[in-house]
């Protein structure tokens, strides 16, 4: 009997207008009868990172929630939003909490990394940051794309990739998932 995928997905941002969220749930979708878990960095939120508070309070819920929904997912796909060249500190922060849990994040699951950004730089850079540091977080990355110039590349009222390049890119990425 054959069992549904579970695919956890993101886009590593805040913002409640997330272009990062829009494609991180494009092309959780394209798993032909998968389980797609979309969720917000907004739920959670949680103080800022420091030993101290560690010491006096303990991990926070929000990233004891957030490690359990890895472990309980099949694959993962992340769109990271970029901040000054690197990742939000919404994103940051929450996932600085997770490893404390265990360094482990991403528990050996498989992940497929995107990024994009208005502009022609497509976050380039935080991609290459988080492809390079996954394997110390448990991350088997099976693909990473960016995708430049997002209003350009993508159709928000047909919430589709629209240029046929980085379709094939987006696609040939999340079917090594599978």
């Amino acid at each position: 009997m054959k069992t549904t995928m579970k695919v956890l997905a993101f886009g590593a941002s805040n913002s409640r207008t997330s272009i990062n969220q829009v494609l991180a749930n494009y092309a959780a979708n394209l798993i032909e009868g998968a389980q797609v878990d979309l969720i917000d960095l907004n739920d959670f939120e949680a103080a800022l990172y420091s030993e101290d508070r560690e010491k006096q309070s303990g991990i926070p819920e929000q990233a004891q929630h957030f490690y359990r929904l890895i472990g309980e997912s099949d694959a993962i796909v992340i769109s990271f939003a970029e901040h000054n060249g690197s990742y939000t500190a919404a994103y940051k922060n929450l996932f600085d909490w997770t490893s404390r849990i265990n360094m482990q994040v991403f528990q050996n699951k498989p992940v497929v990394y995107l990024a994009t950004s208005p502009g022609p730089g497509g976050a380039q850079s935080v991609l290459a940051s988080a492809t390079h540091s996954a394997p110390y977080f448990a991350a088997e990355v099976k693909g990473s794309v960016s995708v430049p110039n997002f209003y350009d590349n993508f159709d928000m009222e047909q919430q589709v990739v629209t240029d046929g390049e980085l379709q094939d890119k987006i696609a040939s990425a999340i079917a090594h998932l599978c």
